[in-house]
């Protein structure tokens, strides 16, 4: 039986189904958590979807996101991992299977392969593959061969040793050129936390950033996947806050990045994503929002989100 309060937002909910910013304006300050609540008493109270009933709202752009907003995490990183395989070999969807692949736990990410199977009968795993191989998806399918290594301990002492070996990695190679063969091997046997970790101990060595190391004398395509990959693992926070920020100078012609920027905010934390933004630019999170985006129901949605819990 759904608590009394989530029965409330259901009717509201229902009363808003006609009403895009309404809806937009009713979701955004909930948290994961809520919103699954929601969705499972939306179901009890009405034996409807409320996912599926906001896909079937009036405006394109705000529909798909808040589609995706109702979605629980695994649902969701299978539907933004389908549609970047789908979309061929981009950097643009590799850096989105990068994200479903190092914001989620493994046992989560097992649960996103699930639901991918469940959805589109396919093997998320497989679909990944191409020929010729490309650096971004030989790094993915390095950190998906990592899976039972994702319940050990963190070890202290296992990140200064991949720290030197990140580090030997770099600077024995020839020219720029890192031994992309140990970093595979890195990354297919370390956990998403012990990798961060590691570039944790390796800032602390040696007095810079992993990824100030591999702009070094400029570097390839592999270098420049693995900075990526790098940034997305050692600090969610500042990625996706970076991200937002890129978003929204493109976002009226990109609407799939800000829906990237926004998922991965969400799943950081939005109080986190506002801070940070605050400390990186200088400016509040959600009047950026607002100044650069023309007025819309997707503009208000978006706000509502930035505005976190405080706009409820």
């Amino acid at each position: 039986m759904a608590s009394p309060g989530f029965e409330a937002a259901c009717g509201e909910i229902r009363g808003a189904c006609g009403n895009p910013r309404r809806l937009g304006l009713l979701l955004a300050p909930r948290s994961p958590a809520e919103r699954q609540q929601i969705r499972a008493a939306y179901r009890a109270s009405f034996g409807e979807d409320l996912a599926a009933t906001l896909q079937g709202t009036l405006v394109p752009a705000l529909c798909k996101l808040l589609y995706l907003w109702a979605l629980e995490p695994a649902e969701r990183d299978a539907v933004v991992a389908r549609e970047a395989v789908e979309g061929g070999t981009t950097v643009a969807g590799y850096r989105a299977l990068v994200e479903v692949f190092t914001r989620r736990k493994q046992d989560q990410l097992f649960f996103t392969k699930q639901a991918y199977m469940a959805r589109f009968r396919r093997n998320l795993d497989q679909d990944m593959v191409t020929e010729p191989s490309h650096p971004y998806q030989r790094l993915l399918v390095a950190l998906a061969a990592s899976r039972k290594s994702h319940h050990d301990e963190l070890s202290q002492h296992i990140a200064k040793c991949d720290a030197r070996r990140l580090h030997d990695a770099k600077n024995g190679g020839a020219g720029s050129v890192v031994d992309e063969a140990v970093i595979l091997e890195l990354f297919s046997k370390r956990s998403i936390p012990q990798l961060r970790l590691a570039f944790c101990s390796y800032k602390h060595i040696y007095g810079h950033d992993y990824t100030k190391a591999l702009k070094t004398n400029g570097g390839g395509e592999f270098e420049d996947a693995l900075r990526d990959v790098v940034k997305c693992i050692y600090s969610p926070s500042k990625y996706y806050t970076k991200l937002l920020q890129r978003s929204m100078r493109c976002a009226a012609t990109d609407k799939r990045l800000v829906t990237r920027a926004i998922l991965g905010s969400d799943d950081v934390g939005i109080d986190e994503i506002r801070s940070v933004f605050k400390s990186c630019y200088g400016r509040n999170l959600a009047d950026f929002i607002h100044e650069s985006l023309p007025q819309s129901d997707y503009k208000d949605f978006l706000v509502a989100v930035a505005r976190g819990s405080a706009a409820s």
